[in-house]
């Protein structure tokens, strides 16, 4: 009796624990509908019609029949014929579809239209994979409110490679991970394929990406990937991926053909060398029929490269696309380089790529990071942008915030993105956006992609918080569509993650909206950079140790001295203006043309400088930092005020990390004021009140993190001090 009672009480653990809303489910929680929406979908959607049985279809089905069991609470089930209220899903392969005549010439290989005839649904792609993603956004037009009366959807992917970058080591440690280590068991592997690895592919084929780079491009595992155990291995995770539209890619080493392959020499040139490669891509090809390529990071902060040996990044990048190009991989060659040189940091990207226009093969991306210097919370879209008109640009956000407060922070990205997407190269005149650099329309490449450095752990809410998964949901929304509104994404994924009433997403989508913007104002305002400590990226830079020797990423980036801040990038200076086409170079030269929000990014002025906002360079400045605070402040209170909506453990998280937020926005605040204070001399302005500690206070500053970790694994506690 007392062994049945334990177990019935076992039973009740888990099966509450199954409902807990610990965020697991991310955007796909399908919970029901209000009775009124039920009651007016349900005629359109009593009944799920599936036309083939690949796995890929198999997948829409299942997705579906989950999906709308759980909206309309109640199984929603298969049906062999077509009647009223029947969802059909298929592509024009099969005749039930191929009748409707419906216009899929504009939803090209991956794309979708959904269209309501009669009663009836239609799901349609050219593909089994357009099908698929036309599920998901049928589901999520359901999960946000969306009429199903009278569809007439036609959507296609705008750039062609939507992926993400993980910066996972094969021991499950992670370069940059803050939501635990990486979901990525290679010492399981190939045997046992958890679970997650589906839901993992299910989220991203719900938001239309189509790649996944499973290793970090960083050390040793980008070599050790390649041996033929670890390609088995990757091949197992292939498997889980391919039923979703899903390729894998690997990040490789350049000198793995001497760690792994025994030569002598990674020279490009050398016969044996290019050799290796082509069997290597044969190897990895016959293990993974569908193998996307090889991303890679050469001759970057230490990494090797084809310039060990006197040769090009052209060198190295065609080298290994001539070994993929048989078999239709892509190389992604990282355009992240920078050397220890006199030469401004920001300049040397563009500088190294800019004479190789045009020489890399038709296989080769050139992967940019979205601005010059390293994924700061505000810095100008990257000159490479544009600078390479004969060259497959890609764009690469980071989606794990290693500037921008880890997880523990609240920031929504998406309007940093969409600043930078909309940005106007001037490369071929006015209206030569980013986005339609990265999507290959401007210069008609014939590669487009976009990728995001993954923020995906084993937290079990998968980001470490949960409004860190909006980051991963907006960046795979504006992959497939650029030109996508961040309040629109905001606006989805909080329908489909919390709630739809108006109550709750109206503030909450404010709140994200403008929490980018705060941000920056308590870490680096108008155009400031890199103020973050160089040992771990999370607070602010010590500026100088007890014996006097600065902190180089606070000093370099900042130069505040007696006479003024900013970095002088015009023509008097570092000239990294001339990078740009010439009227943003103009603009950019000019302290009154540059936008204020970039000013001491271009320019060294002196705190007298009379900012067009009001007021002095030094009062304009200190306000931003206590704007700063404030308004996390106000997050704090907006987000108390949304209880009623909200579960209690995905309240509870949020609540204690906004306060961690506020406190750290504090030290932000009071840091910066009081070195920049120090070098000016200047009195603060009135009604300011002084920092709360001395700046021998944030030598002491400590980032404590899990045992064992260099100090980029695990994430960390809050900077408090204590």
């Amino acid at each position: 009796m007392k062994r049945a009672i334990l177990a019935a009480v076992a039973l009740a653990a888990v099966a509450g624990a199954a409902k807990a809303e610990d965020g697991y489910d991310l955007w796909l929680r399908y919970r029901p509908l209000e009775k009124a929406v039920i009651a007016r979908d349900v005629p359109y959607a009593s009944a799920i019609m599936a036309q083939g049985a690949s796995p890929t279809i198999l997948a829409a089905r299942e997705e579906l029949q989950r999906g709308l069991s759980g909206l309309l609470g109640k199984r929603v089930p298969l049906a062999t014929a077509l009647k009223s209220g029947t969802i059909l899903i298929g592509t024009p392969k099969d005749l039930a579809i191929a009748k409707l005549a419906l216009p899929l010439e504009k939803a090209g290989a991956e794309g979708y239209v959904i269209k309501t005839v009669g009663r009836t649904t239609v799901i349609a792609g050219n593909s089994d994979v357009g099908a698929l993603h036309g599920a998901f956004a049928y589901l999520r037009l359901v999960q946000t409110r969306g009429m199903l009366n009278s569809l007439d959807i036609v959507s296609a992917p705008k750039i062609g490679l939507r992926m993400l970058n993980h910066w996972d080591n094969v021991d499950r440690t992670l370069e940059r991970g803050y939501s635990g280590i990486s979901i990525f068991n290679w010492w399981e592997l190939p045997g046992h394929l958890d679970p997650q690895y589906k839901d993992y592919a299910r989220a991203n084929a719900s938001l239309g990406l189509n790649g996944t780079v499973l290793t970090n491009p960083s050390g040793v595992s980008a070599a050790t990937s390649l041996e033929t155990a670890w390609i088995k291995k990757a091949a197992a995770l292939a498997g889980v991926m391919r039923p979703y539209g899903i390729k894998v890619y690997l990040s490789v080493r350049f000198s793995a053909p001497m760690e792994v392959g025994g030569l002598k020499t990674a020279d490009p040139l050398d016969p044996q060398v290019r050799q290796w490669w082509k069997d290597k891509a044969d190897e990895i090809y016959t293990l993974i029929p569908d193998f996307g390529g090889f991303l890679v990071k050469a001759n970057s902060e230490g990494q090797p490269g084809p310039q060990d040996y006197g040769r090009s990044h052209a060198d190295g990048a065609n080298m290994m696309a001539e070994a993929l190009a048989p078999h239709h991989g892509i190389v992604l060659w990282r355009a992240f380089v920078y050397s220890p040189s006199p030469e401004d940091r920001v300049k040397q990207s563009y500088n190294e790529f800019k004479p190789l226009d045009g020489k890399f093969l038709p296989n080769v991306i050139v992967q940019s990071k979205n601005g010059p210097l390293d994924f700061q919370p505000r810095e100008p879209f990257s000159p490479v942008f544009g600078g390479l008109p004969n060259t497959s640009t890609g764009m690469e956000f980071q989606i794990t915030k290693e500037y921008l407060g880890f997880e523990i922070h609240l920031v929504y990205l998406a309007p940093l993105w969409q600043e930078v997407l909309r940005s106007d190269t001037f490369a071929k005149g006015e209206g030569s956006t980013v986005a339609r650099v990265v999507d290959g329309s401007l210069f008609q490449r014939p590669l487009s992609s976009i990728a995001g450095a993954s923020n995906i752990g084993t937290a079990r809410n998968w980001s470490g918080s949960i409004f860190d998964q909006a980051n991963w949901y907006a960046f795979g929304r504006l992959a497939w569509d650029p030109d996508l509104d961040s309040k629109t994404i905001a606006e989805e994924w909080l329908k489909q993650t919390f709630t739809a009433d108006p109550k709750f997403v109206e503030p909450v989508t404010e709140m994200m909206l403008g929490s980018r913007e705060t941000a920056v104002d308590y870490m680096t305002p108008l155009g400031l950079a890199h103020q973050m400590a160089t040992s771990h990226h999370y607070g602010p830079g010590p500026w100088v140790d007890d014996a006097g020797r600065p902190d180089w990423n606070p000093v370099y980036y900042a130069r505040a001295d007696e006479n003024g801040i900013g970095v002088d990038r015009t023509a008097t200076g570092a000239n990294a203006v001339s990078q740009y086409a010439a009227p943003v170079a103009k603009a950019f030269s000019d302290p009154k043309a540059t936008p204020e929000n970039l000013l001491l990014w271009f320019h060294h002025l002196p705190w007298s400088y009379a900012m067009p906002s009001g007021g002095n360079l030094w009062e304009s400045l200190v306000h931003h930092y206590a704007h700063g605070v404030n308004k996390v402040a106000e997050m704090q209170t907006r987000w108390q005020a949304m209880k009623p909506f909200v579960d209690a453990e995905r309240f509870q998280i949020t609540a204690d990390f906004l306060a961690m937020q506020k406190e750290n926005a504090e030290l932000w605040r009071d840091g910066s004021i009081a070195y920049f204070q120090s070098v000016s001399h200047l009195p603060l302005p009135d009604g300011v009140p002084a920092p709360a500690h001395p700046l021998s206070f944030y030598k002491s500053l400590k980032l404590p993190f899990a045992p064992g970790s260099p100090g980029r694994t695990a994430s960390p506690f809050a900077l408090t001090g204590k």
